[in-house]
């Protein structure tokens, strides 16, 4: 799995366009930012993705 996802990955997964994705990875990095971690412009965290989009679930399985 990866690390960090992009604009690319997310409109993917979600089925949006890249705009779109560039503004939901926005708005993950801010929260994640408000928590004290340290993000990327343009990429987010993968765990931190599958948690908020999925609750954790990717591809039908618990992560880890």
């Amino acid at each position: 799995m990866k690390q960090f996802l992009s604009a690319a990955d997310v409109a993917k997964l979600c089925d949006v366009s890249s705009s779109k994705a560039y503004s939901i990875i926005s708005e993950l990095n801010a929260e994640l930012k408000a928590k004290g971690y340290l993000t990327l412009r343009g990429k987010v965290s993968s765990v931190y993705f599958f948690e908020k989009c999925y609750g954790g679930l990717e591809n039908g399985e618990q992560m880890d």
